[in-house]
C-alpha cells in the first residue's frame, strides 16, 4: 500500500486551512505532542520564525477524521499562485442525476453562497456561463479559494 498526501502550495497556509477544513468535513490536524502550535514545532525543527509571515500561525495540514481520504498540507511559498489549476478538487452536493437538475442546482448554490461567506470567489457557473449545449443534464459552479485555487461545486 501506498500512503500519500495532497499538498498545496499557499501563501497563507492557516488561512487556507480555516476555508478547507469544513469545505472537506476534514478536521485540523492537531500539532505533534508536546507541542502547543505547529509553528513552535517547526521552530524546533529549524524552520526559521521569519518564513511563517505575520498572519500564519503555522497551522497547515487538515485530515480526514473517517481515514477515507487523503491528509492536505498545505505548504507555505513565498510566491503567489499564478496560472490555471493543473489539478483541483470537485465537491460533489448536487446529490447526482438521480436527483432532478433543478433541485441539484439549488443544493450547488447552497453551498456556494456559505463558500462565498468563507472566502471563496465565483468563477463562472456551467452551463450559464458556457454556450449552452441541448439537452445539459449538469449544473456546476467553478470557483477559488481564497488564494485563487480552483475548484468545482456541482
Amino acid at each position: 500500500m501506498v500512503e500519500w498526501q495532497l499538498t498545496i502550495d499557499s501563501n497563507h497556509p492557516s488561512r487556507l486551512v480555516r476555508f478547507w477544513a469544513p469545505v472537506l468535513d476534514y478536521e485540523v490536524q492537531p500539532p505533534p505532542e508536546g507541542f502547543e502550535t505547529w509553528r513552535a514545532w517547526y521552530v524546533s525543527v529549524g524552520v526559521p520564525a521569519d518564513e511563517f509571515g505575520p498572519d500564519n500561525d503555522g497551522t497547515d495540514p487538515i485530515f480526514d477524521p473517517t481515514g477515507a481520504g487523503p491528509k492536505i498540507w498545505f505548504q507555505i511559498v513565498p510566491e503567489p499562485k499564478s496560472g490555471k489549476n493543473r489539478l483541483h478538487l470537485d465537491i460533489d452536493v448536487g446529490g447526482g442525476r438521480a436527483v432532478p437538475l433543478e433541485g441539484r442546482a439549488r443544493r450547488v448554490e447552497a453551498r456556494v453562497a456559505e463558500l462565498l461567506e468563507a472566502g471563496g470567489s465565483v468563477y463562472r457557473r456551467y452551463p450559464a456561463d458556457f454556450e449552452v449545449v441541448e439537452d445539459v443534464d449538469r449544473y456546476a459552479v467553478v470557483m477559488g479559494d481564497p488564494e485563487g485555487n480552483e475548484f468545482c461545486v456541482a
